[in-house]
């Protein structure tokens, strides 16, 4: 019911449209060169400087602006690829409408090659809320997918597992197109094309009208939908030698003509990747060998139509479907002083993963500028099956041979209404609701015995109902937005009809505060406070083991209570000229009931070496950091990107240690420590003329003490090259990623044994791409709000 009266409120509060007023301005917009019509053009009416009406042109480039006092306006014609123009009109008493021709527009060549062309950098631009960084071509030649790209981008980190933290820490909330979607990240990215990626944000501060989840922020990547007149496209085409060449393919095409807009892209990857690695344990002078090989095939389709129905409504639908299938053989040796104890296992596992998302979305522009109603509904549907073979042989000469398998189907769908009041030119109001409803089912089986469940059912489903409110003003050089969000969150799982169910209920208030100031124009600072929380996923609270090794079994904890964290940010920019700026932020976080991992001896074997990996809560943490980035053009042919970030996280989780009395017996000890990390990044670009352009990479990231153990420093160094050629739609690039093959994942750790190890994939690589684009005509894209720009909002691994 008090939904149903907030919608009701929300409607009601839509103010009509001012009484009409005598005076109109008419005329028509056409192309200075082609002379055509030019539709869809954005018409500004202005008062000294103030914006008083407007208006769009129709499919025959007319417009009409009725209703307007008897005044002297400025009206300024404004369209994507063109300059803008402006001119004035007298409305008197003699002569209420002021017609004023043909208005010829001219083309801006700079904006149209920003508009069409992929950027050949990389850039970075610093928003209030988030940092946006344009996915060039020197980007996209980092490697095939998502994943292997991500490394290169400030205050991200891409693990062994290809496991994404942000600003050292891993609870992150990953989005596609600005909507959360039901497969693991780590598998998500892998499955992304890089030529498919328009943009990435990272939003570390959130404010109340996105989702709360997530402690370190949210990771939103923004797929190319392109929105030119006539049909034009984009083809990328990619191959990566490594130990085995791997292949990646991307095709977007779009198709625009009058109300309609067609657009769709599509995009795949296809190879092998090799993955090594060791671990030694100190006490007992065994190892183990493990080598991974995985054959994998994804594609990834995007295909959608823009309707204009008129000048201020839009609907929009699109559907992204996604297929990734891959094979892996995982090989375990491990070798004991006793060679009667040794142990080699060979696993065969095949992956099918789909997934399907459907989005309808419509859009009012009411009469005031900036004045508009969103209704969104989005749904997405994923379905992945994993068979896993084992061939287990021990040093005794004895063979066994056992099966896992598990089907996973997870549903989300969100409805989302939004509300947008500009109350004033220095005031703005905004309102919203949000459902989603999540639906995990999982069933597991194994011909292991002894187990303790042979068989498993596992559902865990999620209703989460929100309502959000903030307001903000802006004046010359001060500007802040308070806001916040209430939101009901209930979870309910069940494991085997009730053997291990866990319920959870409860109703929260997630308040923000941003607050700007400009010193000038080239000098920001920005302040944020946001609260938020990390609910633990289907794969951190599944009793169902995600992966297993002769002596590691990874499994959920279905009692995993949510983690609250509350944080406060300060960031600086200083813009200079040429488009250099550099931006500077600090942070602090106050975590409470923290979810980290924990380790402990399997209990169900009689092998003691035999290690359990799980999660856990604990109680209040607290964390802080700074990041600096930059984008500073030296000379005409020479700019850079350096980034370096520091964080510091107060850590605490369970280990696991051998009684002194009993060494084959352990206790469960709270350790607490302090975990620095640093990071430091820097791209190089040299452009020797209009064609030909290099560029150089490096990466560092220091030592991480955790509560397991101490990850060791990781670093490396790649260069590449680019050519452009048939007036700049075709280019060529190579890039050698990790040089000198230092890229390596390498750790120490006491609990609950003495043991290091390292991990190896295939860093060292050789990158050769192609891309161009083909077809004409400007763009053409209706002003209105994008999702993609203003969106609203693991588990385990070991390969």
């Amino acid at each position: 019911m008090k939904l149903k009266m907030f919608f009701v409120f929300l409607f009601g509060s839509i103010m009509s449209i001012a009484a009409q007023n005598p005076g109109s301005i008419t005329g028509k917009v056409t192309d200075k060169a082609t002379t055509e019509p030019v539709p869809y053009v954005t018409i500004t009416v202005k008062e000294n400087g103030a914006v008083v009406s407007g208006g769009l042109t129709d499919d025959n480039g007319e417009f009409a602006i009725k209703n307007l006092p008897l005044k002297n306006y400025t009206v300024e014609f404004q369209f994507m690829g063109y300059k803008t123009y402006a001119m004035s009109a007298n409305l008197t008493d003699k002569d209420r409408t002021a017609n004023l021709g043909n208005i010829a527009i001219s083309e801006d060549v700079t904006q149209l090659n920003e508009v069409e062309v992929i950027k050949e950098t990389t850039t970075i631009e610093q928003k209030i809320d988030r940092k946006v960084i344009t996915v060039g071509r020197d980007l996209t030649t980092a490697g095939g997918t998502a994943s292997e790209i991500m490394g290169n981008i400030p205050s991200v980190n891409v693990d062994q597992d290809g496991k994404i933290s942000l600003r050292g820490n891993p609870n992150v909330r990953i989005l596609v197109d600005g909507r959360p979607t039901t497969i693991d990240p780590a598998q998500l990215l892998k499955q992304i094309p890089s030529s498919s990626i328009k943009k990435i944000e990272l939003i570390t501060n959130p404010s109340a009208k996105y989702n709360p989840e997530g402690m370190s922020g949210i990771i939103n990547i923004i797929l190319h939908k392109n929105a030119n007149d006539g049909f034009n496209g984009n083809f990328n085409s990619g191959i990566n030698f490594g130990e085995t060449p791997k292949f990646n393919t991307g095709l977007d095409l779009n198709y625009r003509k009058g109300k309609v807009n067609f657009f769709g892209n599509i995009g795949g990857n296809v190879g092998k990747w090799a993955n090594s690695g060791f671990i030694r344990r100190k006490d007992t002078g065994s190892e183990q060998l493990i080598d991974v090989l995985n054959d994998n095939e994804g594609i990834l389709a995007k295909v959608g139509m823009d309707y204009y129905i008129d000048d201020n409504n839009t609907v929009s639908v699109y559907t992204t479907q996604n297929s990734f299938n891959g094979n892996a053989t995982v090989t375990t040796d491990i070798f004991n002083t006793n060679p009667a104890d040794d142990i080699y296992q060979d696993s065969k596992v095949d992956d099918e993963n789909y997934n399907n998302a459907y989005n309808l979305a419509y859009k009012h522009k009411f009469a005031k500028e900036g004045h508009t109603l969103d209704l969104e509904a989005n749904h997405n549907y994923s379905k992945s099956t994993q068979d896993v073979n084992y061939d287990i042989t021990r040093g005794n000469n004895t063979q066994s041979f056992y099966v896992d398998g598990l089907k996973d189907r997870r549903k989300n769908t969100t409805v989302n209404l939004d509300y947008v009041n500009p109350l004033s030119e220095k005031s703005t109001l905004e309102l919203g609701a949000e459902a989603r409803l999540l639906r995990t089912e999982s069933n597991f089986f194994t011909t292991n015995t002894p187990v303790e469940y042979p068989t498993v059912d596992y559902t865990y489903d999620q209703d989460i109902f929100s309502a959000y409110a903030t307001f903000g003003q802006k004046w010359t050089k001060f500007s802040y937005q308070v806001g916040a969000r209430l939101e009901s969150y209930k979870v309910v799982a069940d494991f085997n009809k009730g053997t291990l169910g866990f319920k959870d209920d409860y109703i929260t208030v997630y308040p923000t505060l941003f607050a700007g100031y400009n010193f000038n124009e080239k000098n920001m600072l920005q302040f944020s406070f946001s609260r938020r929380v990390d609910r633990p996923n289907p794969d951190q609270t599944s009793p169902l083991r995600e992966f297993s090794t002769p002596l590691l079994t990874s499994i959920g904890n279905p009692s995993l209570e949510p983690q609250f964290t509350s944080s406060v940010e300060l960031n600086y920019t200083k813009m200079f000229g040429q488009g250099s700026s550099v931006t500077g932020g600090v942070y602090y976080r106050f975590i409470n009931d923290e979810i980290n991992r924990i380790f402990y001896p399997n209990d169900a074997t009689a092998n003691t070496d035999d290690q359990i990996m799980s999660f856990g809560n604990f109680d209040k943490n607290t964390a802080w950091g700074f990041e600096v980035s930059a984008n500073y053009k030296i000379t005409k042919w020479w700019d850079i990107q350096p980034a370096v970030d520091f964080s510091s996280i107060n850590q605490q989780g369970l280990v696991s240690q051998p009684l002194a009395s009993d060494p084959d017996s352990f206790e469960f000890i709270n350790r607490k420590i302090t975990a620095n990390a640093f990071n430091a990044r820097m791209n190089s670009n040299f452009k020797v003329n209009d064609r030909l352009s290099f560029l150089l990479f490096g990466f560092y990231r220091g030592p991480v003490n955790g509560v397991q153990g101490e990850m060791k420093e990781m670093y490396k160094i790649d260069s590449g090259a680019r050519y452009s050629l048939l007036d700049n739609r075709m280019s060529l690039s190579v890039r050698f990623n990790d040089m000198f093959k230092t890229q390596r994942f390498g750790f120490d750790s006491n609990n609950p044994f003495p043991q290091s190890g390292e991990f190896r994939w295939e860093s060292r690589t050789v990158y050769f791409g192609l891309n161009y684009r083909f077809g004409g005509g400007k763009n053409m894209a209706m002003q209105r709000k994008q999702r993609d720009d203003n969106t609203k909002q693991g588990g385990g691994g070991m390969f």
